[in-house]
């Protein structure tokens, strides 16, 4: 099932982002093969391999590539695959002798997709990172926090999901399509330092157009507004306030009963501070959940900040099925949502399986792929 169904990939496993884009693809129906290496793993999952939720919708098996077995068994597969892709830093795999030239002889449509934080050149192309420094790199961390405050970092989104994963994923799909068109297949080179600046285009065309301070937390965006942040509730819990728009605004000032506050003035920068501390003051007297009721149905782009506990109870939540089950652990169900082919998680995240013959049958190896297996490898 799925929109990419049909389509072969092989995932050099990884941690991460390219752990991520796998499990997108494979959510999408693509046929995924995570090769691992013996006893890689995550040591944060060793004790039960369920929880590693983005190993999830594909099978992991075991090959070692330091061997010449496993990397002819990698070779022979790329003849059938449509695209492959790996998280290592740069020539690592072609020390290995699975470097895109080598693969790419096998199989000219073959996509070569490649996860990295820093990419594949420049100076620091070899040096070792993790998505804090590819996003301090690229501008996006020193714009999170508050005015007069350190940078926040926010959660390995920016540069291990977004700008890597996620990045790695359009990429490749792009370059699959190109090559069903041209018979010619590319290497993919994802950065995160690339993907997290990409992610902040809007905002370096605000900085252009002068609208944009480099000082945390005194612009529109990044919660330097008092129309777009977050206030502290009566119970220490928070809401979030979003009214960009004029006229929400202005339903918002109604809602609360602040008359004194001009609505025609909200992108006055110097009113900012005390229209904030006024907001803060009226959000303060209730609790979160008597505020949720009184906001209901006006118009003002707020709602509550729920933690985690609290998401898959939400009505919303409830009502799109944003949140699955499998095998007792709720996740997240595939996004985004297909009207007619529609992702589904086709397997539940497990440990490396032993049966490498049923594995790659079912991925789709040829005839000759699954003759040329050892018999070491048919346990």
């Amino acid at each position: 099932m799925g929109p990419l169904e049909g389509f072969k990939i092989i995932e050099i496993a990884g941690i991460g982002p390219g752990q991520f884009a796998g499990m997108l693809l494979a959510d999408m129906g693509a046929s995924v093969v995570r090769i691992e290496r013996p006893a890689q793993g995550d040591a944060i999952f060793a004790a039960d391999a369920r929880f590693n939720l983005m190993n999830r919708s594909r099978p992991l098996i075991g090959v070692d590539l330091k061997t010449q077995q496993g990397v002819q068994l990698v070779l022979d597969l790329c003849e059938d695959a449509d695209a492959i892709f790996e998280g290592f830093r740069p020539g690592v795999m072609e020390r290995l002798g699975l470097g895109p030239d080598i693969c790419m002889a096998r199989n000219p449509k073959l996509v070569y997709g490649r996860m990295t934080g820093w990419g594949q050149h420049g100076p620091l192309a070899e040096t070792i990172g993790h998505d804090a420094n590819f996003i301090a790199l690229s501008g996006v961390y020193a714009g999170i926090g508050e005015k007069g405050g350190s940078p926040v970092y926010p959660l390995n989104l920016v540069g291990d999901m977004g700008g890597g994963g996620a990045y790695l994923v359009i990429g490749m799909l792009s370059a699959m399509l190109e090559a069903s068109k041209s018979g010619k297949g590319q290497v993919v080179d994802s950065a995160m330092v690339d993907g997290a600046a990409s992610q902040m285009s809007s905002i370096w065309g605000f900085r252009a157009a002068g609208a944009w301070k480099d000082e945390r937390g005194s612009n529109m965006l990044d919660g330097g507004a008092p129309f777009y942040t977050a206030y502290r509730t009566k119970d220490d819990r928070y809401i979030a306030v979003a009214p960009i728009e004029n006229r929400f605004y202005r339903n918002l000032l109604n809602v609360l009963g602040l008359d004194d506050i001009d609505p025609a003035s909200q992108h006055d920068q110097s009113q900012w501070d005390t229209v904030r501390q006024q907001l803060q003051t009226v959000f303060g007297a209730r609790t979160r959940d008597e505020w949720c009721e009184i906001l209901e149905d006006t118009e003002t782009c707020c709602t509550p900040i729920l933690d985690m506990s609290e998401v898959t109870s939400h009505p919303h939540i409830e009502a799109r099925k944003t949140f699955v089950s499998i095998d007792g652990i709720t996740q997240p169900a595939p996004a985004p949502r297909f009207s007619r082919t529609a992702s589904e998680i086709g397997s539940a995240a497990g440990p490396v399986q032993s049966n490498l013959y049923q594995v790659l049958k079912e991925w789709g190896a040829s005839a000759n792929v699954l003759g040329n297996l050892s018999k070491e490898n048919l346990q």
